[in-house]
């Protein structure tokens, strides 16, 4: 069976990220195999389960529905460590994102870069959605010294997105939206070449995913059909 790579934090990942893509490349008959930084087993940000305000904002019921399966599956409970994974074995690389504190811990892995970086050059299937564009920003291409994407196209969660989500809950909430405080947007466009690469898409929620050679990005959880689609569609070809 063709396997999948889901790298995640301990804790704090948007779980429509991680689960969706989880459900339905699983039905099309791919392997998912799981990996956090020291192989302890994951948990998705409570609050999106919960509702981040006044019950409201969180993931959708659907998403929390096959994220409580997905917790359940031997695959979600045997994570690999970053450092075990050989991307001989992965046919598409996804990389899911999150925006509470706890997402730092994959963000800004170094030995998960370097894995991220050899996806590139054995030019496989990279897929990331949301904050995961921050992994793929930071990951540095040893020929050059940039970014390992600096001269492609992609998505991730734009500003506009983050700027609303924080204005309308930080008063309740603080700085819970902001990850770091320069936008996400911002850091992905600073590692481009040409800063125009980063496309924003249509309005927020008409789903968008942009697709640049074998990398496929998407802005945040209201993409997610579109973008399982879109990585489907991209595997059926290779």
């Amino acid at each position: 069976m063709k396997k999948i790579l889901i790298p995640i934090p301990d804790k704090d990942f948007d779980l429509t990220e991680v689960a969706v893509p989880w459900k339905r490349l699983t039905e099309n008959g791919y392997q998912i195999i799981f990996a956090t930084e020291n192989g302890a087993i994951g948990k998705t940000d409570q609050r999106l389960i919960d509702g981040v305000i006044f019950g409201q904002l969180g993931a959708k019921p659907y998403a929390i529905a096959i994220y409580n399966e997905m917790l359940e599956s031997e695959e979600y409970n045997n994570p690999i460590t970053y450092s075990a994974i050989n991307t001989d074995e992965y046919i598409l690389l996804h990389l899911p994102g999150g925006h509470e504190k706890g997402i730092k811990q994959y963000l800004e892995s170094a030995v998960l870069q370097e894995k991220v970086a050899q996806f590139f050059y054995q030019n496989k299937l990279v897929g990331s959605i949301c904050h995961g564009a921050i992994v793929l920003a930071r990951t540095k291409d040893i020929n050059t010294g940039k970014s390992i994407v600096a001269n492609r196209k992609l998505t991730g969660l734009t500003k506009s997105l983050e700027k609303l989500a924080y204005y309308i809950t930080a008063w309740k909430l603080g700085d819970y939206y902001r990850t770091y405080p320069t936008y996400t947007q911002d850091e992905v466009q600073s590692n481009l070449s040409d800063p125009s690469n980063f496309k924003t898409g249509p309005f927020m929620f008409k789903p968008f995913v942009c697709q640049d050679n074998n990398l496929i990005t998407a802005r945040w959880p209201k993409d997610i059909e579109l973008y399982c689609k879109t990585l489907i569609k991209a595997l059926n070809k290779s």
